[in-house]
């Protein structure tokens, strides 16, 4: 019989799995909405406004799921796991409280705006609330990985009577993991959204779209991710190095490390065997996990032998780790692969529409095997160092949590697939017709235009 410890945490892995997946996209698109409407009203091209008007609407759909499913998060902090509120509910509930005073009202106001806005507004006003809308999400994503880091980093607090009181927000905010996990998960949400647009965009005009428009944000999309992807492999070793300091077992689980070494192998694959505390059938480089890590070939790396009481479970971490550096490694070629194209021919090849369109979602897969890699490894501890995850959680019977549990992955499943038909849809309904307004501000004719399929814009 399952206990309501493990129901819950398979729960909460589910909820937060779902929900990070459209807060992931918002972040990036929303500055990639500013960017669109800037250039148009620059340029006065009406191509950056039909790229504006087809990302919106994908922008709308991924806000209103993310607001939806975040819902069901903070419910669950009082259903499930009623000890974290109690025991740092001081901390905790003022930095979810500044996530909405700042960011969610800030989003809230200016989104009817921006989607609606596009001829009853000047234009100036309308950009403004785009660049409003972006710099909500990206609040929003600020006082969350607040929370999140102080969770693994916890710092500025003292304990009375078993609950934690702040004493210094400045520490509590801008914790040791703060900076980094902050700029890893913004760097993330950028390669999920470049990979997503110019996925759709393959997808468009691989089945025969000759407009401009989709070629425009192919172009876009790749060549920012050709940037992109080396500077997450940068930002996301200076995170390492950061979690080695504050959470060596973390880094010993990555690693495959059982037990402390000097001159620690690199382990590119293997089968982790936590009874022998041994790697079954390892393939490894010598002593490249501690020249990565310590920057020395002989260094010395903690194994998870050290950490009896107090280290994650291996097997998860070690092959989320892999495959969240594997799908990186993967965007950085696909990327360096098709923008050299691009650059030299202005076209890519049938294999190349096919490799983008399958990895549309690839960020996704990569975003979400990386919070595993950092929300199990700070197991068994809810608050590192401080609030173990079975203290906080709730009295509830196990068979109340698994039938939620059940209509929670039921419910999302219908979601997820919803979704992507309908990300598809809109597609396929812009390379048959496409609709932009020619009463937007600054154009001269006030009427609308519709497009048939081949016609150049």
């Amino acid at each position: 019989m399952l206990d309501t410890l493990l129901l819950s945490r398979i729960q909460f892995a589910a909820n937060i799995s779902f929900h990070i997946l459209f807060p992931t996209i918002t972040i990036a698109l929303g500055w990639l909405l500013v960017y669109f409407k800037i250039r148009f009203d620059l340029s006065q091209h009406p191509v950056w406004m039909r790229a504006y008007r087809f990302w919106v609407k994908v922008f709308a759909l991924t806000f209103a799921l993310g607001v939806v499913s975040g819902i069901t998060m903070s419910f669950q902090f009082g259903t499930n796991w009623p000890g974290f509120m109690e025991t740092v509910g001081n901390i905790a509930g003022p930095l979810l409280a500044y996530e909405i005073l700042t960011a969610f009202f800030l989003e809230a106001t200016m989104l009817g705006i921006m989607l609606f806005g596009f001829n009853k507004v000047p234009r100036w006003l309308h950009t403004l609330a785009t660049l409003l809308v972006a710099i909500g999400t990206t609040l929003s994503a600020f006082w969350i990985l607040v929370l999140n880091s102080w969770m693994q980093t916890p710092v500025g607090f003292e304990m009375r009577d078993g609950i934690a009181h702040a004493t210094d927000w400045l520490a509590i905010i801008f914790n040791p993991s703060f900076p980094y996990r902050f700029s890893h998960m913004l760097l993330a949400s950028a390669l999920t959204v470049c990979f997503l647009v110019a996925g759709i965009s393959a997808y468009r005009l691989s089945r025969g779209d000759n407009k401009k428009a989709p070629r425009l944000t192919l172009k876009t999309a790749l060549f920012s991710a050709a940037i992109l992807a080396p500077t997450q492999a940068f930002v996301g070793d200076l995170h390492g190095l950061n979690t080695l300091e504050h959470q060596p077992q973390k880094i010993a689980a990555m690693e495959g490390i059982w037990h402390t070494e000097q001159g620690a192998p690199l382990v590119l694959f293997a089968i982790p065997d936590a009874q022998t505390q041994t790697n079954r059938f390892a393939i490894e480089i010598p002593k490249l996990a501690s020249l990565i890590l310590t920057h020395d070939l002989n260094g010395e790396l903690q194994g998870i032998s050290d950490f009896p009481d107090a280290h994650p479970p291996v097997a998860p971490i070690f092959y989320s780790f892999r495959v969240m550096v594997g799908i990186g490694i993967l965007m950085l070629i696909t990327a360096w692969w098709c923008s050299i194209r691009l650059y030299r021919t202005g076209e890519l090849s049938k294999l190349q529409y096919k490799v983008l369109i399958g990895m549309s979602f690839s960020g996704w897969i990569a975003t979400l095997a990386g919070w595993y890699v950092t929300e199990i490894g700070r197991q068994p501890y809810l608050i590192y160092g401080v609030l173990k995850t079975r203290d906080a959680v709730t009295t509830v019977a196990s068979e109340q949590v698994a039938l939620t549990l059940i209509m929670y992955l039921v419910l999302y499943v219908v979601l997820l697939v919803a979704y992507i038909k309908t990300l598809f849809w809109l597609a396929k309904r812009a390379i048959e017709v496409e609709e932009y307004d020619l009463s937007l501000p600054g154009l001269p004719e006030q009427k609308t235009q519709l497009v048939a399929v081949g016609e150049e814009k």
